[in-house]
């Protein structure tokens, strides 16, 4: 091997390092729940950090027969809160993977060879 280029056995075990990280915070992300809110608490959605609705709560003092428009526009703020909450959520855990590709600074010294 020549002086300057990347170790390609350094360059692996890189990959595999990140490749394990991605996999620990798919399944944090995947077991993670957040919440969302509306009507100051009056209306609130759980979601996993995957955005799937796991449950929903209401409270009695917001259902009113004749308004069901207003529950209706509270349960959907409740789960887009939560969603923007599990979206914050995945960009945290994904975020430092994504960025530097977690830790492999310029791809192991490759990403000169394409710049």
């Amino acid at each position: 091997m020549q002086p300057g280029q990347p170790n390609m056995q350094q360059i692996l075990q890189q990959a595999q390092k990140m490749q394990q990280q991605l996999a620990i915070a798919q399944q944090e992300l995947a077991e993670a729940e957040v919440t969302g809110t509306a009507g100051g608490g009056l209306v609130t959605a759980v979601v996993s950090g995957g955005g799937e609705l796991k449950s929903l709560a209401i409270d009695p003092k917001v259902v009113d027969p004749d308004d069901v428009e207003t529950l209706s526009d509270l349960v959907v703020a409740a789960v887009r809160d939560a969603n923007r909450a599990a979206q914050e959520l995945a960009a945290q855990k994904m975020g430092p993977l994504a960025s530097g590709m977690g830790g492999m600074d310029d791809l192991g010294g490759l990403g000169g060879l394409f710049g």
